[in-house]
């Protein structure tokens, strides 16, 4: 028995399936979960000493790579002066400053501890700001597992096919709506049905929850005319993709404007952290000058600041990181689109930017619906293929990979020699 093994062993009688977050359980695709103990670059280590090279980056934050000195620098720093003290600080102030200065849309924002906590706090925002009770989610979307939203959720809720969970009472989602990603014409129908009691649509404007699908041309468009159209608040979910498409997040990449935003660990450098803001008027009404109630004891912690300012500050002094990260995104999953072009198994890659997915299916991946297509027992060979050559990605199919400034074109060479080994074996 490995290390891992013996360790997963112990922490399944302790902990519910032996994991803190259903997505790490390796329950979709087998096997025992590595338990990790270091990472730095672009490598994780495991507690047998095995070394990986890492393509979930702590699910998308460790956007300069794992351990970087400056960051780690100014955490151990901010350590020193104290872990939390429940009470303001300079740090969460210059956090915020940042982020106003820099984001489209974003004029007051308001730290908290997850990217589920900012989504949670947004629709109440939203809601309290409209006087109106409903939202629309899409299908396959996952913010987070707070109680409205986990309807046709996607991410780990929908690797495991549960469409709805336990333990969430009816009333908490008889005002969630769900419409089709990607199909616009299913939100107008909505709001034409209910035209004064939406409050919010929220979507990924990248859905990275159900594998990486990217919004067709004009869909993020026709979301903000009816949102304007009807009065409504619309929210980008940018837990994934905020200062990851680019420094501005997907609406500076895209060019569309939101009325409110949230953000998630990457702000935080992989701290727990996260933050939801956008337009004056709107972010007005939370608490303590307005009536939506919102609070948090170890919000804008210290050290998870100095460790987001760290990162943050590097990436907007260095705009050619992005360029480069996205131009290496291009051209490696360029490349993985011309080796499936080759196989026979049915498998198709999808990207934006430094996002990636491959789906194991013929059918064009557009939603939810199509999504579902794939297959996910050829997913788990494909997975178990590239760990035993000590790469690790996503143990679940609908997931992204994500590329870091850290990966190498070297790397990515060998990453593609090793796809080449399971898509053209055959051959």
């Amino acid at each position: 028995m490995t290390k891992s093994e013996a360790i997963f062993e112990r922490a399944c009688k302790v902990i519910p399936g032996g994991v803190n977050s259903p997505v790490r359980a390796f329950g979709s695709i087998g096997g025992t979960p590595r338990m990790i103990c270091s990472a730095d670059g672009t490598h994780m280590t495991d507690e047998d000493g095995n070394t990986y090279l890492d393509f979930v980056g702590s699910w998308g934050p460790m956007i300069l790579g794992h351990n970087h000195p400056a960051v780690k620098e100014a955490v151990i720093k901010a350590c020193e002066d104290g872990l939390s003290f429940g009470a303001a600080t300079k740090r969460e102030v210059e956090m915020a400053e940042l982020i106003c200065s820099s984001i489209p849309n974003v004029d007051m924002v308001r730290m908290v501890n997850s990217g589920t906590e900012a989504v949670m706090s947004a629709i109440r925002t939203a809601r309290g700001y409209t006087g109106r009770d409903k939202i629309v989610k899409f299908m396959g979307c996952y913010h987070g597992h707070s109680d409205a939203l986990l309807v046709q959720a996607g991410s780990g809720v929908m690797t495991a096919g549960i469409p709805d969970s336990a333990g969430v009472p009816k009333g908490c989602t008889q005002d969630t709506l769900s419409a089709v990603y990607n199909d616009a014409s299913s939100v107008e129908k909505l709001f034409e049905t209910f035209p004064e009691e939406i409050a919010a649509v929220i979507v990924e404007p990248v859905g990275a929850n159900m594998g990486v699908v990217p919004p067709a041309p004009g869909f993020l468009e026709s979301l903000r005319s009816l949102c304007t159209k009807y009065g409504a608040v619309l929210i980008f979910d940018e837990v994934i993709t905020g200062f990851r498409l680019g420094f501005t997040g997907a609406q500076g990449y895209f060019g569309v404007d939101a009325d409110l935003v949230t953000y998630g660990k990457i702000i935080g450098a992989g701290m727990p952290v996260g933050a939801y803001g956008g337009k004056r008027e709107i972010m007005s009404c939370v608490a303590p000058v307005g009536p939506v109630y919102q609070a948090g004891t170890l919000s804008g912690n210290p050290v998870a600041m100095a460790a987001g300012l760290a990162q943050l500050t590097i990436l907007k002094d260095h705009p050619e990181i992005y360029q480069e990260l996205n131009e290496k995104g291009d051209w490696f999953y360029g490349e993985v689109k011309r080796l499936l072009e080759k196989t026979e198994l049915p498998a198709q890659a999808t990207s934006c930017g430094s996002l990636g997915c491959i789906f194991f299916t013929n059918t064009p991946v557009v939603n939810y619906e199509t999504a579902k297509t794939s297959d996910t027992s050829l997913y788990a060979s494909y997975f178990k293929h590239m760990l035993e050559n000590h790469i690790y990605l996503a143990p679940a199919q609908f997931e992204a990979m994500f590329l870091s400034a850290a990966h190498t074109r070297e790397e990515l060479v060998g990453v593609l020699d090793v796809m080449r080994g399971f898509f053209l074996k055959d051959n």
